[in-house]
């Protein structure tokens, strides 16, 4: 009744029982109901009831001298205490449950199972990967073939989610072969689309359309709708790698579309990444762009607890894409412009050494760097014939130029993002004293993640070839920079700059700027 969802009725069960074991003297039969009845008022958002049951099963589990039954207690308390995001409370009660329980090795696997869990959570690597192991060995003492497949499972997880793919393999390997020997469908379809990552990783992409076809008949026959989700999400990944965009957004289409139907924020914030990487293949920047918006927020809505994930590296990586996205974007606007290859990238580098430089933390260094690989997006409206002319530009095309910022901020009207990054692009050419474009704002008006863009733009406009002049040489930029700080920058903005211009030697040096990203960025010359 409990597995079949009729919670009132088994609580009603557990009550007859703990009454009739009372009366009959099976206090073990009523320590046990004890535990089962913590577990389902906790299904039921019923904490105190929950672990007052759970204190209960325990106190007379150690009254009869039953430590196992103690320590299933007490593991279940520390489910609960997890679940609630008690991390500390609940691990020093998943250490206590192991030492009480130490005599059975299949509780004593469990136990280690749920510690590497909560340490995956918390994205401690090495003390997941330790609990794991122990938690394999004790399986293996115990000749759980079910425990040993989800012990070499979870390593398996654990590894591919740390890109040690070698590793990895063998445990999915492993868990595959003892799924298939305990009949175990849902198990056997988790190790092939587990195992999938793995082989497109290296490479081997009609292994992983295998894997993820098969894995998909599994979860068909046993209705796991969510798993058929990911199933999908990974056929797309597989479809989108090897150059077939149409069915891969029709599978990453089926992949969002199921895991919207059963409500897993996990699964379509995976898809909606995916979805987007595939736009900006495609230069589908703007949807691309909506789609990264969409899944950030529903990373930020992930539970680590209930999902059992490491939620930081998730949205570490999500913001990794965004990145690739923004980078590859910006790179794509200076194509049209011959003579400032690598400009959003350089500027990028600069704008954050400036940043640290006045302190700034790590959310307004992502902000100025993202900002600063859009600044010029607006350019893609202006005349090819404008942006590359040699000559001085007339009045008139001036005008059309000092409309970049205004276009850029246009072109993203639709798109939100987590950074504020609209200011910087629509401002990061007005001056200090007022007499910039396209606003003409003046003081702390113009914001300062759009300064600090703005000092760092100046600076490899000035260092790199232009369609109207060469590079300068280092110090003829800075004597320039130095005759126009009191127009164009907050004075703190400009010590700022030359602090970590400092760390520059030769022209050759701006490659290395601090904060650069790349290896070998070139200016050109």
């Amino acid at each position: 009744m409990q597995r079949a969802g009729d919670i009132g009725a088994a609580t009603e069960l557990y009550e007859r029982v703990i009454a009739s074991g009372s009366e009959v003297g099976e206090l073990a039969v009523v320590a046990e109901a004890y535990r089962h009845l913590s577990v389902l008022h906790h299904r039921r958002n019923q904490p105190v009831l929950a672990r007052s049951f759970c204190e209960k099963s325990r106190k007379l589990a150690l009254q009869i001298g039953n430590d196992v039954l103690a320590a299933q207690a007490i593991n279940a308390r520390a489910i609960m205490t997890f679940e609630n995001g008690e991390m500390d409370e609940a691990r020093g009660l998943y250490n206590e449950a192991r030492k009480i329980g130490a005599s059975d090795p299949s509780l004593v696997a469990r136990i280690e199972q749920n510690l590497g869990i909560l340490h995956n959570v918390e994205g401690n690597f090495a003390a997941a990967l330790l609990h794991y192991q122990r938690s394999l060995e004790a399986y293996q003492r115990a000749d759980d073939d079910n425990g040993r497949a989800l012990a070499h499972h979870n390593l398996g997880m654990l590894h591919a989610d740390r890109k040690l793919w070698d590793e990895a393999d063998g445990h999915f390997r492993h868990s595959y072969a003892l799924a298939q020997q305990i009949n175990d469908l849902h198990l056997q379809g988790l190790c092939l689309l587990n195992h999938a990552e793995v082989h497109i990783a290296r490479g081997n992409f009609d292994d992983a359309k295998k894997n993820a076809e098969t894995a998909l008949l599994h979860f068909g026959q046993i209705e796991a709708e969510l798993d058929k989700a990911d199933a999908y999400r990974m056929l797309g990944v597989v479809y989108r790698k090897t150059g077939r965009p149409i069915l891969a957004e029709a599978r990453l289409k089926a992949a969002l579309d199921l895991a919207k139907k059963t409500g897993s924020v996990l699964s379509e914030a995976e898809a909606c990444r995916e979805m987007a990487v595939l736009c900006q293949e495609q230069n589908r920047n703007i949807e691309a762009l909506t789609l990264l918006h969409s899944a950030h927020q529903l990373f930020y809505r992930l539970n680590a607890r209930t999902d059992a994930v490491d939620v930081n590296g998730k949205r570490n990586e999500l913001e990794t894409t965004y990145l690739q996205v923004l980078r590859t974007w910006g790179q794509s606007i200076e194509s049209k412009d011959t003579y400032t290859h690598g400009h959003c990238e350089r500027v990028a580098n600069y704008a954050v050494a400036v940043a640290r430089e006045l302190g700034l933390d790590e959310i307004q260094q992502t902000t100025i760097r993202l900002g600063a690989y859009l600044h010029d997006v607006g350019k893609v409206k202006v005349p090819h014939e404008i942006l590359n002319k040699p000559g001085k530009l007339t009045d008139s095309e001036f005008e059309v130029i000092a409309m970049h910022p205004v276009w850029g901020v246009e072109m993203l009207e639709d798109v939100q993002f987590p950074w504020d990054i609209k200011p910087i692009i629509r401002w990061h050419h007005e001056k200090f004293d007022g007499t910039g474009y396209p606003d003409r704002l003046e003081g702390d008006d113009i914001p300062l993640t759009a300064q600090i863009v703005g000092v760092a733009d100046v600076w490899d406009a000035l260092t790199s070839a232009r369609s109207y002049r060469p590079a300068l040489p280092r110090a003829k930029a800075l004597a320039i920079m130095a005759e126009s700080r009191q127009h164009h920058w907050r004075e703190d903005i400009y010590q700022a700059f030359m602090r970590a211009a400092e760390t520059l030697e030769t022209e050759a040096d701006l490659a290395a700027w601090p904060g650069s990203t790349s290896s070998a960025t070139k200016v050109a010359a």
